[in-house]
């Protein structure tokens, strides 16, 4: 992907003025550990993928140091859970985009190649939540409606 390649830090911008934009989308039926749980490990695997998010630790005025956090933000927002398989196959077709998806399987597996493996077996997984990365306009043509998890 191109724009991965060329994606220029820009830390001195709005997040709404940025390019690119990055929303997690996930089920809003869910209990409110498992929505966080789901967040949290695509929020890991888009780092990831595209380390160039993560913009350098800081120094606070006492000398402690802060981990550096994605400069362009990152937007939460709540769905169905059938729109959130609609939005992961929308996504699955838009080659600028990062796409990560959590699997139902996923929170269940209590070791990892237990998950891989029941992945392995599932045709058609449920989806907790979907992690959107890209072109600001591809990423708001697919989630621009849907509200903020709260």
């Amino acid at each position: 992907m191109s724009m991965l390649a060329d994606l220029e830090r820009r830390g001195d911008l709005p997040t709404r003025e940025l390019p690119v934009k990055w929303v997690i989308v996930v089920d809003r039926d869910l209990p409110r550990g498992l929505q966080a749980n789901a967040a949290a490990c695509l929020a890991a695997s888009v780092g990831v993928a595209v380390p160039a998010i993560v913009g350098a630790g800081g120094v606070d005025a006492a000398g402690a140091a802060h981990a550096g956090l994605p400069w362009t933000g990152c937007t939460v927002l709540a769905a169905p859970a059938a729109v959130v398989r609609r939005l992961r196959d929308d996504a699955a077709g838009e080659p600028e985009l990062v796409m990560a998806d959590m699997a139902d399987i996923a929170q269940r597996a209590t070791a990892y190649d237990d998950y891989l493996a029941a992945l392995a077996r599932t045709g058609e997984p449920s989806y907790y939540a979907v992690s959107l990365f890209g072109p600001r306009a591809v990423v708001e043509r697919l989630t621009g409606r849907l509200p903020l998890l709260r």
